[in-house]
Formats: structure tokens, sequence, C-alpha cells
């Protein structure tokens, strides 16, 4: 490239900027090195595959994951149990339905009789112990298990129900006690089961997320062979430099290289936003992505479980696995929940026993033992963990710690980077000035040179020529000036283009009638190049970091909020104040060095202020280390980034306030199911015990267990709502204000 930085390629030319003139702080292009964290994320897929086949009885009764419910946060193989629980519930069912016909009890209430045969009074009996055994194992199982890991939780108390249950009406049977109690045990069997069904069924929807990344990847590629033809492969055996074929519709098999052809590419899979973007040679592409317009060659440099996709994949699955505070407090309070459970049902036994009523005193245990089981408790806060981390990660927004997410909501200052997160990260024309005659004609000649030059400066003019649909004249005998400028013949006349160097090498000087239009670009910063036509300057252009219209609506929403707004970059003082007037930011923090970045975020946090750094997640990492919240933007081509807590796969800044949206919608779903559940508890244990019996008002165990399985099926659907979100930047509205523009 030439101006004044000699000649680079497209991938380094903007960090070689020696000018003072030009935005030195484009670094950003050194970006994320390819996938060099993925590795050590190799190992998460490990938490998503531990169920895989699982058999319907074994692998949920043993419960080592559901102890106390802690791995509900990373149920990926629970949505394989939704299957196994669905058979159990149907088998039961269908061998409860003569135990509810023949039940005595139930005739009586609901007046209907059954035709009776030799051995009619032994269908409850051997019907009800098959259920017993068939659809109780796996509760029975998960209790001892939860017994022999001193973990006593869920599975504990419901085993210990339907033992007692199954216990008493075996007695009954053989006269021991008189208790007709078969019906009600199937019946709670039942209902369990059908619980247990519909809170895998909705794990399992929450972790479609994974499945759907997956899918999203063909089966084969089309390699391109070394004579040009090509040959169909399974994707397992492409290998990074390969060269691949994508026709128009198809996806993309790994992440690489566009080496020849030009196409809108869908990326929504990866960055949640629907618009198509263009992709040309030398840009990169990702694998799931689909490809229009066009075909395009690409060369692999990313396979397999090194692909964005393959990472997004394993954030979602820790997000999902990871803990939260609110999950520690209902973990402790349905561990809690078994001995206040177990003791309720010794106190309520003991106390209807001394009042000489030894039927209701077991009926009433049983009835506090299934109601107070903490199953809503369980599932209140791993739901919504699975199903926000999931809902998100659609969206773009992929979460690696929990624990950050909801320190979201509380948060008060927002720091931003600079280049590349509120501005374009590369110039553009934003004025042209002639000594005399029109601006256009400097611009279209300053273009005529331009168009050999492979610099961004150069593709910037060019650009806004074309913008104004200005007719370029041919340019001859092109030449770069190294570390000056670019030279050319146009129309017969030298035209050169380039900077102050250029002019000192020439003795040149900016003509009085532009020093002050010169001083005033060169104030806020622009990158101004003078347009030399046989050795005197005609004209002047000047180039800036544009700032993105989204950022304008980010700030706008983050005041909305009442959130402090601050950037922070390495730019000279006055370029980064030119942007801050523009975008409405409250404090500019300027000419920060990347390694004290993070003391100014500490220098914030003794302020007592909660902070959130939104950065690209390379030169910002320590800050996005040190801050409350680590927001890593525009990583959509490496989601492993280590420093960050969220990683927001597209580059707009409005997606800062998806994620405190996302924090706030969470948290309120947590809290929600929380009170609920525990709120339940509270109310129905001492209901269960028989405390308003003497106004004639009992609770049967059956109803029990119905009024258990309701406040499951609550708090999941209250957690489903999560899909619902909009996370999508324009979910917010747009501002009720915008900042005019500073003119040219």
């Amino acid at each position: 490239m030439h101006h004044e930085h000699g000649t680079h390629s497209k991938q380094t030319s903007q960090v070689a900027h020696d000018r003072p003139d030009v935005d030195g702080a484009s670094n950003r292009e050194l970006g994320h090195s390819s996938h060099t964290h993925h590795a050590t994320h190799a190992g998460a897929h490990d938490h998503h595959q531990g169920h895989g086949g699982y058999d319907a009885h074994d692998a949920h009764a043993s419960h080592e994951e559901h102890g106390g419910h802690d791995a509900h946060a990373g149920h990926g193989g629970h949505a394989g149990h939704a299957a196994a629980f669905e058979r159990l519930f149907w088998i039961s069912l269908i061998l409860s339905i003569p135990v509810l016909l023949y039940s005595e009890m139930l005739q009586d209430w609901l007046r209907f009789s059954m035709p009776e045969f030799t051995g009619s009074n032994w269908i409850a009996p051997v019907l009800g112990t098959v259920v017993f055994v068939v659809g109780g194992r796996v509760f029975l199982e998960g209790g001892v298990q939860e017994l022999r890991d001193r973990q006593p939780g869920m599975m504990a108390l419901i085993s210990l129900a339907i033992s007692v249950a199954f216990i008493t009406s075996l007695l009954s049977t053989f006269d021991v006690l008189d208790l007709e109690f078969w019906w009600e045990l199937v019946l709670l069997i039942d209902i369990m089961l059908l619980g247990h069904w519909l809170e895998m069924r909705a794990i399992g929807q929450a972790s479609d997320a994974l499945s759907a990344l997956a899918s999203l990847l063909p089966d084969d590629a089309e390699r391109v062979r070394d004579d040009g033809s090509t040959e169909s492969v399974p994707v397992s055996e492409v290998v990074e430099g390969d060269r691949l074929l994508v026709r128009p519709g198809g996806r993309v098999p790994v992440d690489g290289t566009i080496v020849r052809g030009e196409a809108d590419l869908d990326e929504s899979m990866l960055t949640g936003e629907s618009r198509p973007v263009a992709r040309g040679e030398g840009d990169r592409v990702v694998a799931g992505s689909v490809v229009a317009g066009s075909s395009i060659h690409i060369v692999a440099d990313a396979i397999g479980d090194d692909t964005a996709l393959a990472g997004i994949q394993r954030l979602v699955a820790e997000a999902q696995q990871s803990k939260s505070r609110a999950q520690a407090l209902a973990d402790r309070f349905a561990g809690l929940l078994f001995y206040v459970a177990t003791g309720a049902a010794v106190v309520t036994f003991v106390v209807w026993t001394l009042l000489g009523d030894i039927d209701n005193a077991l009926i009433r245990t049983i009835t506090v033992l299934v109601i107070s089981c903490p199953h809503a408790l369980g599932l209140a806060i791993p739901l919504v963990i699975a199903m926000s981390t999931s809902a998100s990660a659609r969206q773009g927004v992929l979460v690696r710690d929990r624990r950050a997410l909801e320190r979201m909501r509380t948060i008060d200052t927002v720091i931003f980077d600079k280049t590349g997160t509120l501005t374009e990260g590369e110039h553009e024309v934003s004025g042209v000035a002639a000594v005399t005659g029109n601006d256009d004609d400097v611009l279209a000649i300053a273009a005529a040179v331009e168009r050999e030059s492979e610099h961004p400066l150069a593709w910037a003019i060019v650009r806004a020529a074309d913008a104004r649909s200005l007719p370029i004249p041919d340019a001859t005998s092109f030449e770069s000036v190294t570390g000056r400028g670019v030279a050319a013949t146009v129309n017969g006349d030298s035209v050169a283009v380039g900077g102050p160097r250029l002019l000192q090498e020439r003795n040149l000087s900016i003509p009085s009638a532009l020093k002050e239009k010169e001083a005033a670009w060169a104030d806020r910063g622009a990158a101004v190049l003078s347009v030399i036509r046989d050795n005197e300057v005609i004209g002047l252009i000047a180039l800036e970091d544009q700032v993105r219209e989204s950022a304008r609506i980010a700030v706008d929403q983050l005041h909305r909020r009442g959130i402090r707004v601050i950037m922070m970059t390495g730019d000279a003082r006055n370029v980064a104040e030119h942007v801050a007037r523009q975008l409405g930011i409250d404090e500019v923090l300027a000419e920060v060095l990347p390694e004290h970045k993070s003391g100014e975020v500490e220098r914030l946090q003794r302020q007592g202020r909660k902070v959130v750094m939104v950065g690209d997640g390379v030169n910002d990492a320590p800050a996005l280390t040190t801050a409350d919240v680590g927001l890593a933007i525009g990583a959509g081509t490496d989601v492993a980034i280590e420093s960050a807590d969220v990683v927001l796969a597209s580059s707009d800044p409005r997606a800062v306030n998806s994620v405190i949206k996302l924090s706030q919608a969470s948290y309120r779903k947590m809290v929600e199911n929380l009170w609920w559940a525990a709120g339940y508890n509270l109310v129905a244990i001492p209901l269960a015990a028989g405390v308003l019996a003497g106004v004639g008002f009992v609770l049967p165990p059956a109803v029990g267990a119905v009024l258990m399985s309701v406040s499951t099926i609550v708090v999941a659907i209250n957690a489903m709502t999560l899909r619902r979100l909009d996370l999508s930047p324009e979910g917010d509205g747009e501002p009720t204000a915008t900042p005019a523009p500073v003119p040219a």
C-alpha cells in the first residue's frame, strides 16, 4: 500500500499505519488468532455425551447426575430421557386403569361398580405391585443413589413416599391394616412419571440448540483436485489446506478463506443477524453459513472441533452446565427440604397416632412426603439456565459464565473500546476540498490513481467516487512511492496522492485557501491526503474511521437505562473526543495503552461502580478479565475467547443492551420460579399434614401428587417463556434522540 505506508497486503495494512494523522488504533486487524483457544475447550463436548444411548430405567434411575438436581444445568443427555419416561408412563398408566376401576373407594365416590369374578380382589395388589416395581424402580434406585451420595433430595423423598404407600397397601391386603391404598400408589407413580416426562421434554427442547447447531454442517464437501475437477468427500476427510467448492444454496462445511469468487452469505446461525453479508476474496467464512448468489472457492483453515460452530456448541454446553448463585441457593434448599419433609412426616405420624387414628396417621404421613418433593425447586433454576443460554445462542449472544450474566443486570457503567466497536474500524471519505473548481473533480482524479492501489485508504476513495456516481478517468504508469503515496498519469497529467511526507519530498505545502479546513480535519484525527497535479496541490481529501450508526442507538439505549457510558482508546484525545461528541459518550479515556486499560477498570471499580468492558477480546483481554463482566464483541469467528464472560458473535454494539435484557429476564424467571417452588412447599406441607382436618379439609396423597406435579409444570412453563425473548438489536426500539453528526 502506498499512502506513506509502502506496499502491504489487505490483512496487514491496517496495522502498519505509522502516520500521526491515521487512526493508530486500528490494530484490531491483529484480531482473533485463528482459533488458538479452541483446543482448550475440546473436553467440553464430553459433558454432552453422557447419556447418549440411554435405557429406559437404568440411567435416570441411578440419577448420579440428578442428585439435588445439580446436573439439570447440563441436561444435554436428558433430552433422550423423555422417551424413556414417556414409555414408562404409558405402561404404568395402562396397568393402573384396572387398579383404579376395581378400587372400592373410587367405586363408592363415583357411584359405579365393576363385575366381580374369582381372583378379581387380587387385581389391585398384583397390578399395583407391578407398577411399583416397573414404574417406581427409577425413583427407588435414584433415592438409593442420593442416600449413598449423602445428598438426599427429590428422588429420596419420592422413593420414601411410594415405599411407605406400597408397604401400607401390602399390609392392608393381608389384613394387617385396614387401608385400601393401591389406587393411590399407582396414581402417585403415574403422576411422578408424567412430571418427569414433561421435565425431560422441556429440558430436551432447551438443549435442541446444540442439535440444531450440529445439523447445520453438511455431510459432504466438494473438494477441488489439482486439475480443477471436483470430488465429493465426507466432511470428516477434509484437512486444513484443502480447496473446496461451495455452490449457491450450499452450506460451508468448514471454516476457511475465500480464494475465488464472491457471494452473499447467511451467517445468522452465528451472529443472529438475518441479513446476508457480502464476502469476497480474502474474506473468512465459517462452517454452517449458507452461500447465495454464486459459488465460491475456499481454502480450509479450521475443521472439526476447531470451527467457530463447534466453539459455539462448547460455549452453550458450558453455560448450561455452569452454576449460578440462585442455583446454589436452590440446591441448599432442596437438600434442606428432605430433612424438613421427613421431620414433618414423623411429627405428623406421631400426632395422628396419639389422636388414635392410625389410618389417618399413615395417609397424612405419605401425603406430606409426596407433596414436599422438591421437584419444582430442583427444576426452577436449571431450566431457566438451559432456556436462556440456548435462546441467546440462537441470537448470537454466547454466555460463558452464568454468574457474570447475573451480574449484568446490576451494572451501572459500560466501557467501550473505540475502534471496531463504536466505529467501523475502517476509513471512509469524510470530506473533499478543492483549491478551485469542483470537489467531485478532485475526488474523481484521486480515485483514478487509487484504483490500482490495494491500501484501505485507496479503497475508501474509490468507494466514495462510486457512491457519487462519478466518471473515473483511466490512469496509466501507476507507481507506488514507498512510505509516501501513489502516482500515475491521468489524462496526460502527472497526478500523485499522499500525505505530509509526499509534500515534504516535493517541497510543497497546503494552499492557504485550504489550511483552515486541513487544520480542522487534522484536529479531529482525520487522515488528510493531498491531491497533487503537475506538482501543484489541487485539493485535499479527509478520511476517518466512521462511527457506527448502531453505536448511536446503543449509547442511547444504555442512557435510557441510567447507565454511564465511557469510551476507552489508545487514540489521541482529539480523535477520541470527536467520536464521543457524535455519540453522546459521558466520559473519554484517551491515549490508554492496552496494558493500562485494566488499571482504568480497577479505578472505576474502586469508586464503587459495576463495570462492563466491551472490546474485541484481543488487545482488551486484561480489561475484559478485570471488569465485573467482560463482553467480547464482533468475535463471530473466534467464539472461544478465554478473557470474556459473554461473547457477542456480531459486531453490533446494541448487543450490549441485549445482554442486559437477557440478564434481567433470566434473573426474573429464576426469582419467580424460586418463589413459586419454595412458597408452594411452605403452604402445601401443613395442608398435607392435616392442619385443616378439624374443619373437614383433608388432602388425599394422590391429590398431593397432582399438586406437586402441577407445581413442576408451572415452573417449566414459566422458564420456557424465555424462548420467546427477543434479543435482536432492534428489539429495544429506536432511540428517542440521535446526536447530529459533526459536519465535514
